[in-house]
């Protein structure tokens, strides 16, 4: 059945009952169903809408394999269906970024001022950040985030993953060197059991109202 027929799984759905998937059955992901996923992460917010993740898709079996040697041999690597290699690329803005963003934006409404005004401050600040693969890891989560809520609402099963060799991965990838890996998002539909609910904390615990140590009361 394809993503026009069924209808989606809610927002709230999602965010309830997702689950870390513990193994994969490998049948493929519908090619549309792909497309709205990646376009999910597409649509995502960042710092100067300079949009610095990029995107590498891992669905043959051959290079799933070898993307799973370099994943501490992690087997739903090589089970799912298709793997998201997520990456920021602190260069992009540097070749071409930031000319297109600008360009967009004047043609959704951006004034001349502003992009002029643009083209001088960001260059400035991100040649200049003192770390510039945690301000990548800031944005490419969003739009990994967006991914993965885009799947799990089409019915599908997902795995966030952060553990593998970032060198190795660059080797099996062919990564340019400007590419730094944030995570790993495996997508497909659940075989076996599904992981146990390890619960969450209480919002007590975890919101503090205006300030540190005053409790945030529902």
């Amino acid at each position: 059945m394809s993503s026009t027929e069924r209808p989606l799984k809610s927002l709230a759905e999602v965010i309830r009952s997702r689950r870390a998937t513990p193994s994969f059955d490998g049948v493929p992901v519908a090619e549309e169903d792909l497309q709205l996923i990646l376009s999910a992460g597409r649509h995502a917010p960042s710092g100067y809408n300079m949009q610095p993740w990029r995107f590498i898709l891992v669905r043959s079996a051959e290079q799933k394999k070898r993307l799973r040697a370099a994943s501490f041999n992690q087997a739903k690597v090589e089970e799912a269906s298709v793997v998201i290699v997520a990456c920021g690329d602190e260069d992009g803005w540097r070749n071409g970024d930031l000319e297109e963003m600008l360009h967009l934006g004047r043609q959704g409404g951006m004034s001349e001022s502003y992009a002029a005004q643009a083209r001088e401050t960001i260059p400035n600040y991100l040649s200049t950040h003192p770390n510039m693969p945690m301000w990548l890891n800031r944005h490419v989560m969003i739009a990994f985030t967006h991914m993965m809520l885009m799947a799990e609402a089409l019915g599908y099963d997902t795995a966030p993953m952060e553990g593998y060799e970032e060198d190795k991965v660059h080797e099996v990838l062919k990564l340019p060197l400007s590419y730094h890996v944030v995570a790993l998002l495996g997508i497909g539909h659940l075989k076996g059991p599904d992981k146990h609910y390890g619960g969450r904390f209480e919002l007590s615990r975890i919101v503090f109202d205006e300030e540190y140590g005053r409790r945030f009361v529902k």
